[in-house]
């Protein structure tokens, strides 16, 4: 699938846009596909930010995952900031949502929160415990090395 969609660009749209519906399974496929085979900053998903976090709140744990990793490999701009880091900690504290999902939400938490700096404070909170005692020490781990990185 991968090698199809590098050969073949002309689909890539179709794949976007699959990946933003709600064929499911299909539509879970179609962003891990995306995610799989896209550019850092793939300007061919650019322009679908803005849809993307528009349907987050619709998606099951699983596809919100794999659209969290393509949101992870681009720049957001500063105008999708605000709306996609109130989703991403409205999943996080969702304690009982699956961990990849959550670790997902986090990583781009951290992201924007390194491009605003006023928000280190708000992001610490989201480390206490009620929030980390239901991860692997492993995630928990990794956690706390993106905050060591983001102070």
């Amino acid at each position: 699938m991968i090698r199809y969609l590098k050969n073949h660009q002309e689909d890539y749209e179709e794949a976007i846009k699959l990946a933003i519906s709600e064929k499911q399974p299909y539509s879970q496929r179609a962003a891990w596909l995306l995610w799989s085979c896209m550019d850092e900053n793939d300007q061919r998903i650019k322009p679908h930010i803005e849809e993307i976090i528009d349907s987050l709140t619709t998606k099951s744990d699983n596809h919100k995952r794999e659209l969290f990793i393509i949101l992870q490999k681009l720049d957001i701009d500063e105008d999708y900031e605000g709306r996609l880091f109130d989703i991403c900690v409205d999943v996080w504290c969702e304690i009982n949502k699956k961990p990849s999902v959550r670790y997902n939400a986090f990583k781009l938490i951290v992201k924007i929160a390194k491009k605003h700096p006023d928000l280190s404070n708000e992001v610490s909170f989201l480390t206490q415990k009620q929030y980390m005692e239901h991860l692997s020490d492993t995630v928990k781990k990794s956690i706390l090395k993106m905050m060591t990185e983001l102070i």
